[in-house]
């Protein structure tokens, strides 16, 4: 059996990757880094920090709690929230694929934008929660 973070994770990427929204505000093909190059073009998107635990009562559930980061240098706030909206769009109640494991449910649960210390970069956290279950 698969583990379900990965499957979980191969089926998000490849949703962004593949999402005419998502490539309209980070680039075509999709600027999306598990860690991104020194050299990063901006903006891009990261897979973030990621938390699994059991479901209780449901047989093999698994609960994930899913990050991805956005990162802007535009002046202002428009770019990243665009890019927000984006992934919102390709990922809130998606029907994703995960290998050997059913997608239960995938549910957008925050976004939190801010400007970093260096004055010039934004960075944002979008939060989903999934649920997934062995096929």
């Amino acid at each position: 059996m698969t583990d379900a973070s990965l499957s979980l994770q191969k089926a998000i990427y490849a949703s962004l990757m593949a999402d005419a929204g998502v490539k309209a505000e980070i680039g075509d093909p999709a600027r999306i880094y598990d860690a991104p190059p020194a050299d990063a073009v901006f903006p891009y998107l990261t897979l973030g920090e990621t938390k699994t635990r059991a479901l209780a009562g449901i047989d093999g559930a698994v609960e994930h709690d899913v990050r991805l980061y956005a990162y802007s240098k535009y002046a202002g706030r428009l770019e990243i929230k665009r890019i927000l909206g984006a992934v919102y769009d390709a990922l809130h109640d998606a029907p994703l694929l995960p290998q050997d494991h059913r997608l239960i449910s995938l549910r957008f649960v925050f976004n939190d934008a801010f400007r970093r210390n260096d004055g010039e970069t934004y960075q944002a956290v979008s939060r989903f929660r999934a649920v997934t279950q062995p096929n």
